[in-house]
């Protein structure tokens, strides 16, 4: 499990909308998207809001996941029972946050992983772990940090969830892991596709005049 969390948070806690909320917590959501990026890298425990979902929402996304799991041949997916809100869930490992376009483009990644990508930040989630009583608490904006009684009892009633399709998120450096950030894919893509192009025309110079041209990020 990994520990290296930016900031000043010791233990982060994000608080979501249902059905989002323990669709990530069960491991069926893996990519949680943001208008900002993910502040942390490690441990996220899940809070539910207070607001309770409409049938319809919650059908629609489940409608939206079965979709996108079939693209890689899942067809059985069994979603939560209940929705439960006002409470804290349990929590998953966010190993990376990258744009929404990288994640698009990420050709590694299975086709219904990529589709996940909807909003501008896509917080890279693995290893979800679910609460067997679920505590009942109070949210707050933004990422904070859980009070350390909840911790202390949460902690100890964490139970791992077996997604129905687990997906391994690699590391740009297995060494930093805060490699996985934005815009280190389009860098990586770029200097890989240089060095592909140099190996393909090793005996080739150019003159002065030419332009290698990149896209824009």
């Amino acid at each position: 499990m990994r520990r290296n969390n930016g900031g000043n948070y010791t233990n982060p806690c994000l608080t979501m909308h249902q059905p989002w909320a323990s669709l990530l917590v069960y491991g069926i959501k893996r990519v949680e998207g943001r208008s900002w990026p993910a502040p942390i890298r490690g441990r996220l425990w899940i809070h539910a809001a207070s607001k309770i979902p409409e049938a319809e929402t919650i059908r629609a996304m489940e409608d939206f996941y079965r979709e996108i799991y079939a693209v890689n041949g899942i067809k059985d997916l069994k979603f939560p029972e209940n929705y439960p809100t006002s409470r804290l869930l349990g929590c998953v490992e966010v190993v990376g946050c990258i744009k929404c376009e990288e994640l698009q483009s990420w050709e590694e990644l299975p086709e219904g992983v990529r589709l996940e990508g909807q909003t501008e930040y896509c917080w890279l989630c693995e290893q979800p772990q679910k609460l067997i009583i679920p505590f009942e608490m109070r949210g707050q904006q933004g990422v904070y940090n859980l009070e350390r009684k909840i911790y202390d009892g949460a902690a100890r009633g964490l139970r791992p969830v077996e997604p129905p399709y687990p997906v391994k998120f690699p590391l740009i450096d297995p060494r930093d892991p805060f490699s996985l950030k934005p815009g280190s894919l389009t860098t990586r893509n770029k200097s890989k596709g240089t060095a592909e192009t140099e190996e393909m025309v090793p005996h080739i110079t150019y003159s002065t005049n030419d332009q290698y041209c990149q896209p824009d990020q």
